[in-house]
């Protein structure tokens, strides 16, 4: 047998790892380990595994009966969302993706793959549609790594060292930020209306100054709260001389006014919700957009793709200003551009292109119309209050429990099939016993009325 058709197997002979050993130069693995990882961080006791299985069935019996004990939304009736939702993605999507041509394809010139690289291609075009913008990149690794690209962008744009991010971000998103803005680009929070649980004008207005490059707003922000203000923010920030930037949730664009309607500068954000299933929390991949001005365009770090006639006469589908990229200049990149996640631009482009506007637009409805008849149910639940924040929720809303914690309630509802909501006491102490509840347009009136009845039981 050739060793090109062996399969990956970990080297665990112990002939085989001395041979590699002596060729190291080290008497051990914990001597090859200790050189590099401060003892401190060393495991003191070896881990609780069984032992080696010899034979594959066995290994996949044994790794399937871990795999089994895990619950999904599959069996669960889930409410939770804060950043990764459980949609209803269409048979169609998987079945594409799953074609060779995309699947497995990896490099290759533009020009000559006009496969691959046109259903990027058009995956940007109805993204630029759906956002009424007129560039968007290739994906990014996900909408953490959008966010704090695009605000470098606007650091080079404005040749300034500060942002302003609104405190009502997704917390995962901000914690992502920090780290790729650390430690030569100044963050600032602005703090959220305890009331509205919108983004507080007044103390950006206090905040912001001649240094800031750019100022980000969440809409609809982590609350669920529709950010009615954000063309304000946008005023304000141009005022200062900073871009404006919006971290938007592309899937509810078919009903809400584009970032681009109201000021932004730039558009970042996750297309998880674009046909991409949940996978355990990893299906992610980040979108930037912007309008077409020069400035801008030239601080992408992540690829383009345009179209372009080709010397026999056909259209082509490569790279816009390919000199921007780590490809063409990789010491002094804006930023390292890798293997992204190009596959889930092509899950999103199905998707949209199966939807089409008018099925973004009931997707919107439907969402939108399904939480408020969740609110309205829940409004019934003694010891539960809805919407404490007075802002206009969309398909995410805060519920708060009087006497119970958020953890007693999801452990609970767990018992009885449901997925609870997200816990806001971890990251927004101020709030008290608060969880954030997401509806999709899998959500059904049984579900809801399903959480309904159990919450009465449990708070009751």
């Amino acid at each position: 047998m050739s060793k090109r058709n062996v399969p990956y197997i970990p080297n665990s002979d112990p002939a085989i790892q001395a041979g590699m050993l002596k060729a190291i130069g080290a008497r051990s693995i914990d001597e090859l380990i200790e050189r590099n990882i401060p003892k401190e961080l060393l495991m003191k006791e070896p881990l609780k595994l069984p032992a080696p299985f010899t034979a594959e069935g066995d290994l996949v019996r044994h790794v399937s009966a871990i795999l089994d004990k895990n619950r999904t939304a599959q069996e669960l009736t889930c409410f939770l969302g804060a950043g990764c939702w459980n949609r209803y993605v269409p048979a169609l999507v998987d079945e594409v993706i799953g074609r060779s041509e995309f699947l497995s394809a990896y490099a290759g010139e533009p020009y000559e793959d006009h496969g691959r690289f046109q259903a990027c291609f058009e995956y940007e075009s109805m993204m630029a549609e759906l956002l009424d913008c007129d560039v968007v990149n290739v994906p990014n690794y996900d909408g953490s790594q959008a966010a704090g690209t695009s605000l470098r962008m606007a650091t080079r744009v404005t040749k300034r060292d500060e942002v302003l991010v609104t405190a009502a971000l997704n917390p995962d998103v901000l914690q992502a930020v920090r780290t790729y803005l650390d430690p030569d680009v100044a963050l600032t929070l602005v703090d959220y209306d305890r009331r509205t649980g919108r983004v507080d004008l007044a103390d950006l207005e206090k905040k912001l100054s001649h240094k800031a490059a750019a100022v980000l707003v969440m809409n609809p922000n982590f609350f669920g709260i529709v950010e009615e203000e954000a063309e304000e923010a946008a005023r304000m920030a141009h005022g200062a001389g900073a871009l404006f930037l919006v971290y938007a949730e592309p899937s509810l664009l078919g009903v809400m006014k584009p970032p681009f309607q109201y000021g932004a500068d730039i558009a970042c954000g996750d297309i998880q919700g674009l046909g991409i299933h949940m996978n355990y929390g990893g299906g992610v991949a980040g979108y930037i957009a912007s309008e077409d001005r020069p400035e801008i365009v030239r601080e992408y770090p992540s690829r383009l793709f345009g179209l372009a006639p080709t010397t026999h006469g056909e259209w082509g589908f490569g790279d816009v200003m390919w000199e921007r990229t780590s490809f063409a200049n990789r010491d002094h990149a804006k930023e390292f551009v890798g293997t992204h996640a190009a596959l889930w631009s092509i899950a999103a482009a199905v998707y949209l292109a199966s939807m089409g506007p008018e099925g973004m637009r009931e997707l919107g409805q439907t969402i939108l119309q399904r939480s408020l008849l969740a609110r309205r149910r829940l409004a019934s639940v003694p010891g539960l209050t809805v919407c404490p924040l007075s802002g206009t929720p969309f398909a995410e809303f805060v519920v708060r429990f009087e006497g119970r914690s958020v953890a007693e309630v999801n452990e609970a509802l767990l018992a009885r099939g449901i997925l609870g909501g997200y816990d806001l006491g971890a990251k927004f102490p101020e709030l008290g016993q608060c969880a954030l509840l997401c509806v999709t347009e899998r959500t059904t009136e049984e579900d809801i009325d399903g959480l309904t009845a159990a919450l009465t039981e449990i708070l009751g």
